[in-house]
């Protein structure tokens, strides 16, 4: 009688606890909790193997059975990428900074540029002013490897011409990226210019102001979510870009991030741990420039995908 009056409180309360479930959330809620904890689960969980194979060693990687925690936190992988002193040195740092380099002139140059190209576009009048933005954007429709080729024979004419060499050259490597992102970054934000009421415009000009002093005064304060998104964009791009690098680079201390990491996949000896390592450090500072920003990429995107 004892064990069966001990028994009863608990299928009680696991009976209270699924009806309170039941009370807490309808079906539909709980459908939506499944659907959200699998999407997250299938985002977040690339990432922690990428982050957890950079501490673990050639056998925890390459073993039949999966390790998804290592068993130390072993630093052997960062120490190839940055220490001097390591037999296989890799000298990560400097594909670092030439990334930077590429990177941060692109996404602010491509700003500026569309910024203009953007306002010219959706405030002057002009013959052709359609049909302009729109073949712009046709540009971007093409695949990148069909552009490179007409880009490097380009460029390499002008600079045989001018008297500067193409490769192992990170401002035509920025060039070439812009030819990328421009149309696009210029699409975003003429959507995004004409949701800007006119009024403002009109009453600067009237006081004295002239097209710049609108364009730095009045338009770019009140487009800043676009101008953030639109630079992150241009960022990723060049930040992650594979293709053109490759093209145009072909000395070691000039490599990028993806060169470098490419490289390190197909060395002879394998090292899956500093490729994930690698990895790592290359993702690291673009989910953090995305997180400290998201609130204006979610508005700059929102506003900018309605037609005006």
């Amino acid at each position: 009688m004892t064990a069966n009056r001990t028994a009863r409180p608990s299928s009680d309360e696991s009976l209270n606890f699924i009806e309170h479930l039941a009370r807490r959330f309808t079906l539909r809620q709980f459908i939506f909790a499944i659907t959200l904890t699998f999407f997250l689960v299938s985002i977040l969980f690339p990432f922690y193997w990428m982050v957890s194979s950079s501490f673990k060693t050639y056998a925890e990687i390459g073993g039949r059975e999966p390790v998804y925690i290592p068993s130390a936190l072993r630093m052997e992988a960062y120490q190839e990428l940055f220490d001097p002193s390591n037999p296989s040195y890799q000298r990560f740092g400097i594909n670092i900074l030439n990334t930077i380099k590429i990177s941060i002139p692109t996404a602010l140059v491509a700003v500026m540029l569309s910024v203009l190209g953007a306002y010219a576009v959706t405030r002057l009048r002009f013959r052709g002013r359609d049909l302009m933005l729109n073949s712009i954007l046709l540009v971007y429709l093409f695949p990148g490897i069909l552009l490179i080729i007409p880009l490097f024979a380009m460029l390499s004419q002008i600079g045989a011409q001018v008297g500067f060499e193409v490769r192992d050259n990170l401002a035509v490597l920025m060039f070439t990226y812009l030819a990328q992102t421009l149309p696009v970054a210029l699409y975003m934000l003429a959507n995004y210019f004409r949701t800007i009421p006119h009024e403002i415009e009109q009453a600067a000009l009237i006081d004295g102001c002239t097209r710049l002093s609108v364009i730095w005064r009045i338009i770019v304060p009140l487009a800043v979510p676009a101008l953030v998104s639109v630079f992150i964009y241009t960022f990723m791009i060049a930040w992650n870009e594979y293709l053109y690098a490759y093209v145009f680079l072909n000395e070691r201390t000039m490599f990028t991030m993806p060169i470098a990491i490419d490289r390190i996949f197909n060395d002879p000896q394998p090292r899956p741990h500093v490729v994930m390592a690698a990895s790592t450090i290359a993702t690291l500072p673009v989910i953090a420039l995305f997180l400290a920003l998201e609130r204006y990429l979610a508005e700059g995107l929102a506003a900018g995908g309605v037609k005006g």
